[in-house]
Parts: structure tokens; sequence; C-alpha cells
């Protein structure tokens, strides 16, 4: 009786070892596979955020020509370039020196500004000086479109020099022609003060 009582305890011991290997092996892994299972995501919707991406940079600085025969420093503090326009730089403290055939360097500074280092085209946002060191400029905006060998100078221009002053809402200057256009938005008569 007592081997008999014995073998049942050892096929009775030896089903529970085959149960639990079955279920270490199959059930369980199958239970964890479950718990970790959650809501599937919900769909990520794709934005053209990838052409707003952009890489910041510090301290920069571009050096060309304009004018085919003048060269020039772009400088800025911070500068930003996105991944859909490549060419085009947002600068802040943007800070520009030409050198003119005359021997005069011309320095324009504004807060923000916009260079395209492929057509070395540059516009000047914001707290706008220009000055060849004898003449003083202020504006909100001055474009200098290289491509085009123009510069506009508008919103609210001041013009100072040993030779008067001048209050416009625009100036035109074509460097090829070497004339400038003054005016004023909404037909308002330019303001010159010439000094003999």
């Amino acid at each position: 009786m007592k081997t008999k009582n014995r073998n049942i305890l050892q096929i009775t011991l030896l089903f529970f070892g085959i149960m639990l290997i079955l279920l270490t092996y199959f059930l369980y892994p199958e239970i964890n596979k479950k718990s970790f299972i959650t809501e599937e995501p919900s769909k990520i919707e794709k934005d053209d955020s990838s052409k707003t991406t952009k890489n910041f940079f510090e301290n920069v600085e571009y050096n060309g020509l304009y004018n085919i025969d003048n060269p020039f420093i772009i400088k800025s503090k911070k500068a930003s370039i996105s991944n859909d326009e490549p060419d085009i730089i947002n600068m802040t403290n943007m800070i520009a020196t030409i050198e003119m055939n005359d021997g005069r360097n011309i320095v324009i500074t504004s807060d923000n500004g916009i260079y395209n280092k492929k057509t070395y085209d540059c516009f000047f946002i914001n707290n706008v000086k220009a000055t060849d060191g004898e003449t003083i400029l202020l504006s909100d905006n001055i474009d200098l479109l290289a491509s085009q060998d123009t510069a506009a100078i508008y919103n609210n221009v001041i013009l100072k020099s040993n030779k008067g002053s001048l209050l416009a809402d625009k100036i035109e200057y074509d460097f090829e022609t070497k004339y400038y256009k003054v005016s004023m938005f909404e037909d308002k008569r330019v303001k010159v003060k010439l000094v003999k």
C-alpha cells in the first residue's frame, strides 16, 4: 500500500510539474502580452512642421560682393535657417558693413533682418540705422536688393547730414543710375531742410 501511495504521489507531482512547465512556457507569455497591450496609439497626422523646422546659430558672419565690386560683411548675433528655404537666413541684431569704391564704409544695423545668401539681398527690419560716418539714415525698413541694384528705405525715414535733413516715407535708390526717388505715402509732401 505504501508503494501504491508513493506511486500515486509521484504521478501527481509529475503531473503538477508538467502543468507548471506548460503554464510557464505557454500560458504565462500570453498573459504577460495581454497585460502590456494598451490601446493602439492614434495615428499621428503629419503636418507640414518639417517645413518650419529651423536650425539656430549664434555669431553668424557672411562675406560677399555687393554691386559687383563692393565687398560686404553681414553679421548677426542669432540666426535661423528653415529646412524648406535653406538660402534664407533670419537674423537678430543684424549688422552689415559695405566698402564703397570711394573709401567710405557704410554700416547698417537693425534689430531683425533677412539675408538671402544666394542673391545677396538684405532686408533690415525694425530700428534700422545706416551711416557712412557723415550721414545718418534712420527708418523701420531698408531693402538692399543686390539682384536688382536698388535700395528701398521706407517707413519713418529720417536722413540727417551736415548739409540738411529729410523726412519721408520712402526713398528708392538705383545704383546704376545713382538717382534717388523720395516719396510720401498718401500723397503727402516730403519735408526737406537744406543748410548752406
